[in-house]
């Protein structure tokens, strides 16, 4: 919750609401009241006695970005097998992430969370599957680093039981046991998950990918997460070896294999998606199953392009991720926004994918994945204060036309205030919850350590 005293008011700015009219106001105010939105309209506020007032003028404000996959432990591993496709990649990897531990992962989530801040994300989903023997509690270093940060979190409890002597392609050293999968998951939804109006922390439950996970607990994890009451993720549909594998070993294809398993529904949301057939998209539209799409991990990897256009035409909600960060080394959630038009034209023509869609993906479609729409993604008074207030009167932007073409299509522009549940996070294009220099010193640091307990 927010400790400032007092109101915040941002006066003067470009809106842009994404409420249910999508109303835009050229020269509009949001006002702030501890950790919820009181007011939105054109022209100046209302006056607010103790407000703290925040000059818009040259602004634009939008919804916090919401960030639907990634991988925060990798932020210490990124630049490795720089040119390698997915399998190659993972397998260049494992070794490295065989070695994480409770001070490495809070030391890589402290320095992904601060750069998705820096990027306009307020609220991230976290897909942790690799527990090292000796690792310690990873899952509870990731969550107090996220709390540190101030970002809304949605850690995915993942896990892998198919290694290496099973056909799979992890090391036996980082998968476990189904059973002692399953009750871990469940003690981390015990302890972690908080299902209350205005959350900052939910716990979704996560098995890996059909080439890193059993179907035994692929189904049994779909039946825990039900009965919790809590959201399903996977990977699914990456990459055509998956494809490969699957119709191998199973008969069938991703998509068909997951749905046999229980995955699909309002409840699952996938990451990537890539290679899907008409009658796949056509079945994720119609039981309402998401996907997250990752447009500059999955060309990083030449995994693909996935067909957004036509999943969002079928039904099917879509929002972004991040991914890697092993495979995305930027980590910049704005840039998946321009990514994700960038890639739709460059597979279906100008029209498949505009740029207020794209910001659509970015925070309505992302609230949704996650199950927070009628909370987090517009901006609507009584819905919770997840702000971003780009600076776009600066050269780079100066004289773009159209603020949401400017902040799209143009390049990262300055943040001028992040607000995460009406508490700023970032001032000024800096965040202010940590030492962002102590903390690259600290990434640094643990990638070397990382790096060389594996050698």
């Amino acid at each position: 919750m927010r400790t400032s005293a007092g109101p915040i008011v941002v006066d003067g700015a470009t809106v842009v609401t994404l409420d249910p009219d999508r109303r835009e106001f050229a020269t509009g105010h949001v006002v702030v009241e501890g950790n919820r939105i009181v007011a939105v309209g054109a022209g100046p506020a209302p006056a607010h006695e103790g407000a703290r007032v925040v000059d818009g003028r040259g602004c634009l404000l939008t919804p916090g970005l919401v960030n639907t996959h990634q991988h925060l432990y990798q932020w210490v591993t990124r630049g490795l097998a720089p040119d390698a496709g997915l399998f190659e990649w993972l397998t260049t990897l494992y070794p490295a992430w065989a070695g994480i531990d409770e001070e490495s992962v809070h030391v890589a989530v402290t320095g992904a969370l601060a750069q998705l801040a820096r990027t306009g994300c307020t609220t991230a989903a976290d897909h942790h599957y690799v527990f090292p023997r000796a690792g310690g509690d990873v899952f509870a270093a990731e969550i107090l680093a996220a709390a540190e940060v101030g970002l809304r979190f949605h850690p995915a409890r993942g896990s892998m039981d198919l290694s290496v002597k099973d056909g799979g392609l992890p090391p036996d050293t980082v998968v476990q046991d189904r059973d002692e999968i399953l009750r871990a998951t469940e003690a981390a939804i015990d302890r972690w998950h908080d299902p209350s109006p205005g959350s900052m922390l939910q716990v979704a439950v996560a098995p890996c990918s059909p080439f890193t996970v059993t179907g035994e607990l692929m189904r049994e994890a779909a039946e825990l997460a039900r009965r919790r009451g809590v959201r399903l993720h996977t990977h699914l549909a990456e990459t055509t070896d998956e494809a490969d594998w699957c119709e191998h070993r199973f008969g069938c294809t991703p998509s068909e294999y997951a749905e046999e398993l229980g995955w699909t529904g309002l409840d699952v949301w996938f990451a990537h998606g890539i290679h899907f057939g008409d009658a796949e998209i056509k079945r994720l539209g119609q039981t309402g199953t998401g996907v997250a799409h990752c447009p500059s991990s999955n060309a990083r990897l030449g995994a693909g392009i996935a067909r957004v256009a036509d999943l969002r035409a079928a039904g099917c909600p879509v929002g972004l991720g991040v991914d890697g960060a092993a495979s995305n080394e930027a980590g910049s959630l704005l840039e998946e926004v321009r990514h994700a038009v960038l890639f739709a034209r460059a597979r279906g023509g100008p029209r498949s994918l505009d740029v207020r869609s794209a910001l659509e993906l970015a925070t309505l479609g992302g609230a949704r994945l996650l199950g927070r729409e009628h909370e987090i993604g517009s901006i609507e008074v009584g819905k919770l204060a997840d702000l971003a207030v780009w600076r776009l009167d600066t050269l780079p932007h100066a004289g773009i036309a159209d603020p949401v073409a400017a902040l799209v299509l143009g390049a990262p522009p300055p943040l001028e205030l992040l607000l995460v549940n009406g508490r700023p996070v970032v001032e000024r294009d800096t965040v202010i919850t940590v030492d962002e220099s102590a903390v690259a010193a600290q990434v640094a640091q643990a990638q070397q350590a990382l790096l060389a307990k594996a050698r």
